[in-house]
């Protein structure tokens, strides 16, 4: 299995935190947000990553140089990261979408048990993971089901229609591999391909019946990372440090 993680933001709703790191080197624990996510990865047998990078790269490059153990990580550069969206940067990993791969956002944090669980998940195309809890709000990327199987994602879903919400990691395998990489070639040909998130192809494929298959992942611990009190969550869930105190002290 290879990891390819979407780390091209800057994350600006966190600043003054991110003035000068991207928020996937903002530190937790004894290591960073992708640092935690690297080890974790490799501790549970995915031995080769891909880290698009984008505002500061060079840091994300010193970070991915400076670590002597891990998974094998090579990293691409998304020049179009400052006006375009996510999509944009899977579009540019779909050279090594020619093996089982799981995307992962930059900024989720996960535990050991909960990449466990994805990666003994019966193998199907495509799945999303998911949490479920009492409420959603406009922040949350939820999605709407018919058993396990999603057929609609986007934050913009009414609360009447929402059964949980994605965490940012998804598996391809097998021939959802191809699927996806080929949605991804079609939406960047559409006048609005730049400007929208891959999940965009993911509600797509869905909708137009492309079975896409979830894994619940209820209980287990995970968070993301878009703003400052998100950010002392992940610390009360993954480590503290000095480091990040330090940091978090600008706030």
């Amino acid at each position: 299995m290879h990891a390819i993680i979407l780390a091209a933001g800057r994350g600006s709703r966190l600043l003054p935190l991110t003035t000068d790191l991207p928020k996937c080197l903002l530190p937790i624990g004894n290591t960073t947000v992708l640092g935690m996510q690297l080890d974790t990865l490799f501790a549970n047998g995915v031995k080769t990553a891909t880290v698009i990078t984008g505002f500061n790269s060079h840091k994300v490059d010193a970070e991915i140089a400076a670590r002597t153990s891990g998974p094998q990580v090579e990293t691409l550069f998304n020049p179009f990261f400052q006006v375009a969206d996510n999509l944009a940067s899977c579009w540019m990993a779909r050279r090594v979408m020619d093996r089982d791969f799981l995307i992962i956002n930059g900024d989720t944090l996960f535990s050991p048990e909960l990449l466990q669980t994805i990666l003994a998940a019966p193998a199907t195309d495509i799945a999303v993971t998911i949490d479920q809890k009492g409420h959603y709000d406009g922040d949350d990327m939820k999605i709407t089901l018919d058993g396990r199987v999603l057929t609609a994602i986007g934050k913009t879903l009414p609360l009447t229609e929402t059964d949980g919400e994605s965490i940012g990691m998804l598996r391809f395998m097998n021939a959802g591999r191809g699927i996806f990489s080929d949605e991804l070639m079609r939406l960047m040909k559409t006048p609005d391909g730049t400007k929208s998130w891959f999940l965009s192809a993911i509600h797509g494929l869905a909708q137009s019946g492309v079975q896409i298959d979830t894994i619940n992942i209820k209980g287990s611990d995970w968070s993301e990372l878009d703003t400052s009190e998100d950010y002392e969550i992940c610390r009360a869930l993954f480590g503290d440090s000095e480091m990040a105190r330090k940091r978090f002290a600008v706030v």
